[in-house]
């Protein structure tokens, strides 16, 4: 917790969990095919970085604490071959920084090689993870993600058939999850039944130009990917994101897909992937996430006018919005915030100097835009609020003569627990203090919100990629307290205020009673995990 929070006090941001990248396309160099997805969706996490490839026979991983450029060389690269692969990019919400929390997770199954990635945050894992141990099964970290791994291969080791240890586990975990997974042959991908984290299909053609027309369940390769600015960059075509509940199996046997469990009649996708965790270039829902942030710049100004001379956006995430604002309100859009963008998360121990120094090692005003004028100045959340504290008396230092802070989301006021660092109340500033305290305690001389319901007229409304007769919905749980996967009180216990109630909260679910009440162990899952 104290490592947690001298991390907040370095950096006021909220984080997701991680990317997660996954290929199958023999005869492709699909390390380095990972290694450049992995690029991509560096934004999603940048504490450790790896990579696994299957050849058929094996399957070997490559992972360390650090961004992928730090992780990888090319000699590492070059020594990762095969057919497929799964890579994943980290920052950790659920469990320790350190290299046995780094991804993919490696296990075994008789002598069957498994390799997971995970993008999101497992709420019931405490349980299940006492009860694998009381069974003999052994942790290498404190992660979910791990758990996940166990229990795929303890119900595989069971039913000797992989999709129905994965279909098994998916009925058991609760929370928000994308996972890729890999053995030596085949490439498997599965999501949440709320589809709260994200997960994408696209298909390789099969010279690696672009337009080529491909049979529907027979290409040169298949990418699965977080994020559509993933397949971009490796030339993959999209083809539909992975619906909930949904299990894909790919292999040399084609595209193979099965509802894994019964997807929700309304899904319960995390918004704030529009509003600050993509790409501006991925497409979600059908719609550019470009686009969204620009609708939300639009109907916020409509929302909180304010009479301004300049409206700028704080990097990068804040300057679609700011478009948007000042196309809707005809006050001019202008440039006042330069970004650092060789400013990288460090695992230097934060000093009182590096705080200090705070949001000026990524930002510094462009004085000669700022002096003298009034500013709307628009950003994706505040979080803690410390960051906006630093950067309103930084403006005022240029010679701003106002102040307006505008935000193109609604206050966040509850914690999250499907993969966003928020898991406790007291951190985030409007579960504190109004708005006008807020506004005084950042020094703005004016500050507004985004409602609720503006945030989602902004939203894709359309099912696709859901299954038939699904609804697109949105988890709004950080700004309405309504958890849309049950919370459990052992999780959910010390992270709330007093006068907070959540919407959500139940037991956790637990393994079969049959596998609970066995006291003996299963001998072959003990040789085959080491135990």
């Amino acid at each position: 917790m104290e490592q947690k929070a001298e991390r907040a006090a370095m950096d006021d941001a909220l984080h997701e969990e991680c990317g997660v990248f996954g290929v199958w396309a023999p005869g492709r160099d699909v390390a380095r095919l990972t290694y450049f997805g992995l690029k991509a969706l560096q934004h999603r996490g940048q504490e450790s970085a790896g990579i696994a490839v299957g050849d058929g026979g094996t399957v070997m991983v490559r992972k360390d604490l650090g961004l992928i450029d730090q992780v990888f060389s090319d000699a590492d690269l070059s020594a990762l071959t095969g057919q497929l692969a799964v890579g994943h990019v980290r920052y950790g919400t659920a469990g320790a920084k350190s290299w046995e929390a780094a991804q993919p997770h490696l296990s075994t199954i008789n002598d069957v090689i498994i390799a997971l990635a995970h993008n999101g945050t497992l709420v019931n894992t405490d349980e299940l993870r006492r009860q694998l141990i009381d069974l003999g099964i052994s942790f290498l970290s404190n992660s979910d993600s791990e758990v996940a791994t166990r229990l795929i291969g303890y119900f595989t080791q069971r039913t000797r058939h992989l999709r129905e240890g994965i279909r098994k586990t998916m009925e058991l975990v609760r929370g928000g999850y994308a996972m890729t997974l890999i053995n030596e042959q085949a490439l498997y991908a599965f999501r949440d039944p709320h589809g709260i984290r994200p997960l994408v299909l696209g298909r390789l053609p099969h010279d690696g130009s672009d337009g080529d027309v491909l049979h529907p369940t027979h290409s040169a390769g298949w990418v699965v990917a977080s994020e559509t600015c993933a397949l971009d960059i490796v030339g993959a075509e999209y083809v539909r994101d992975i619906r909930p509940g949904e299990i894909l199996r790919i292999s040399a046997e084609g595209l193979v897909s099965e509802q894994g469990v019964a997807p929700e009649p309304e899904s319960a996708e995390c918004i704030f992937e529009q509003v600050y965790f993509a790409r501006p270039d991925s497409i979600m829902g059908g719609k550019s996430v470009y686009a969204c942030r620009y609708d939300m710049g639009r109907q916020l100004a409509r929302e909180a006018p304010v009479e301004a001379d300049m409206v700028i956006g704080v990097p990068d995430s804040g300057l679609p919005p700011a478009e948007g604002y000042a196309h809707e309100s005809g006050i001019p859009f202008g440039e006042g915030l330069i970004k650092n963008r060789y400013v990288a998360r460090t695992f230097i121990q934060p000093t009182q100097e590096l705080r200090a120094m705070g949001v000026r090692m990524k930002l510094n005003p462009l004085r000669d835009n700022i002096a003298g004028k009034r500013l709307v100045v628009i950003d994706d959340s505040i979080v803690r609020g410390t960051t906006m504290v630093q950067l309103v008396k930084m403006l005022r230092q240029a010679g701003a003569a106002e102040v307006h802070v505008r935000i193109n989301s609604p206050e966040v006021v509850w914690p999250c627990f499907y993969g966003i660092d928020t898991d406790v109340q007291a951190q985030l500033i409007s579960a504190n203090k109004t708005v006008e305290e807020i506004r005084a305690y950042i020094g703005a001389d004016s500050l507004a919100f985004l409602s609720v319901e503006g945030l989602l007229a902004c939203m894709p409304a359309i099912g696709e990629g859901l299954p038939a007769g699904g609804v697109r919905g949105y988890c709004t749980a950080c700004f309405t307290g309504v958890y849309p996967v049950a919370i459990p009180a052992s999780f959910g216990r010390d992270k709330f205020m007093p006068g907070y109630d959540p919407c959500n909260m139940t037991e956790p679910a637990a393994l079969p009673r049959d596998v609970v009440a066995k006291k003996e162990h299963d001998h072959s899952w003990e040789a085959a995990h080491g135990v």
